[in-house]
């Protein structure tokens, strides 16, 4: 069949509906991931959810449909977030799990997100699945059975056994109206939580604003309520639950490095030694305050498929990212989960009694941006640009670590930038340990940038 092979990124497929992503699209997918999985040497059953985007639910039906098709039973989770999903693949008997989710890209976008095993796949693999769709040799017996099932339930269940939140705490709650709501009005009443929230009602056209708890903008509005109500702590949720953002007692965007190190101390204290992943956006100061506690702080590439890849393959206690995502080995399996992530945090708060302010004020200062999303016209030339930068800053003699883009590292700061796998973007962040060394480090990387007409820079 014919399609834009862009579709088919780094960690999942994602593009517009209805000219890339519709629901013959999602039917062939359907069929097409049969036949991966047949190669695999993989029957059974696949566990398949949605998020909240108005086309997800015929966009489920037909992957479902495909699913049967090749002969693979489909059990039906509904719209949960995808961390539910993840945890279906834990809970039942299945050989995959596929959720249909475009995370916080705006409403017109819709994707997949697959796993295999405990797995997801990423890379290589979903290339594979690209090639057999475009075979198109589908040949399957037919015949899978369909079924829903509540995964609420035990996932309710297996929280409540597992956290444990000593006294009261208070906090809002902004999921943006995505896959949270709901389940986090189930979840929370069954611990010491008073909570209040705005945005709860699943929308697929995201009216208050894009469901991404890591731009400012998009946590103003769960900042001015928080104050508004006298609340010292704000959560906000991405679209299908598996970023976490956090605000301290001022109404602050804390950065997600920052509540890494939050977590990476709790653990540390227990596991002398542990390892902590982060990727390559994250903070020097994180990293030598890790490394102060007894910790290993380990970098690795962005994207949350190589960064569970990457926890695995070390047996590391957790991994976070810039972006909210936040990856528990530790007491979990592995995966991201901002709802888990959004209890352990409470029961570092309820047993120390200290604020989010409070809890980071041992990390090392250093004056950092957020990330920086630079706009490539056309998309498929920033790949190229991010090499040509590699290559010229090591020219310069630039101590540049290369595993993930380009991140060139000074004794003071960093600048960094890598090609998004997800959006056509460069991104960018810079760090120094004064505000006027951190300016000058990212003029550094800019004067080169403003070599290419192909890029556009806002900040916001």
């Amino acid at each position: 069949m014919s399609f834009p092979e862009s579709i088919f990124r780094m960690y999942d497929i994602r593009g517009r509906v209805p000219d890339e992503v519709n629901e013959d699209f999602a039917r062939r997918l359907g069929m097409a991931f049969g036949a991966y999985l047949r190669g695999k040497g993989l029957a059974g059953s696949v566990a398949v959810g949605r998020d909240t985007r108005l086309h997800s639910p015929a966009l489920q039906a037909a992957l479902m449909e495909g699913l049967r098709k090749a002969g693979y039973s489909a059990i039906d989770l509904g719209m949960v977030p995808t961390p539910l999903v993840y945890f279906a693949q834990f809970h039942l008997d299945v050989v995959g799990a596929i959720q249909v989710s475009a995370s916080h890209n705006p409403p017109e976008f819709n994707g997949f997100k697959i796993g295999v095993g405990h797995d997801t796949i990423y890379g290589d693999e979903i290339q594979v699945l690209k090639e057999i769709m475009k075979a198109g040799a589908w040949s399957g017996p037919g015949g899978g059975k369909q079924e829903e099932y509540d995964i609420v339930s035990p996932y309710l269940d297996w929280m409540k056994r597992n956290i444990t939140i000593e006294r009261k705490v208070v906090l809002a709650v902004d999921p943006g109206n995505g896959t949270v709501g709901p389940v986090i009005e189930k979840l929370y009443p069954l611990f010491p939580i008073e909570f209040y929230g705005i945005n709860m009602a699943p929308d697929g056209t995201f009216p208050a604003h894009l469901p991404d708890p890591t731009v400012v903008k998009y946590t103003e509005q769960l900042r001015d309520f928080m104050l508004s109500k006298g609340l010292s702590l704000g959560f906000g949720f991405d679209g299908d639950g598996d970023r976490l953002g956090v605000l301290d007692e001022r109404g602050q965007l804390v950065f997600a490095d920052k509540i890494l190190a939050v977590f990476a101390e709790d653990i540390i204290a227990n596991q002398p030694g542990a390892q902590i992943v982060m990727d390559v956006k994250c903070s020097a100061g994180v990293m030598e305050f890790i490394n102060s506690i007894g910790g290993q702080a380990i970098l690795s590439k962005t994207g949350h498929s190589l960064i569970k890849a990457k926890l695995k393959e070390l047996g590391a206690a957790m991994a976070g990212e810039m972006s909210g995502h936040m990856f528990f080995a530790d007491r979990f399996f592995g995966y991201d989960d901002a709802i888990y992530a959004s209890l352990r945090l409470l029961e570092i708060i309820s047993r120390t009694g200290k604020s989010i302010s409070e809890l980071i004020a041992p990390i090392p200062v250093y004056y950092s941006t957020p990330e920086i999303r630079a706009e490539v016209s056309p998309e498929e030339r920033k790949f190229a640009i991010v090499e040509e930068l590699v290559a010229y800053f090591k020219s310069k003699g630039y101590n540049v670590i290369d595993i993930d883009g380009v991140r060139l590292q000074f004794p003071d700061g960093f600048a960094l930038a890598r090609a998004s796998n997800t959006q056509s973007v460069i991104v960018l962040r810079f760090e120094g340990k004064t505000p006027e060394r951190l300016e000058e480090i990212k003029e550094i990387m800019y004067s080169k940038l403003r070599e290419y007409p192909e890029i556009t820079i806002t900040e916001e």
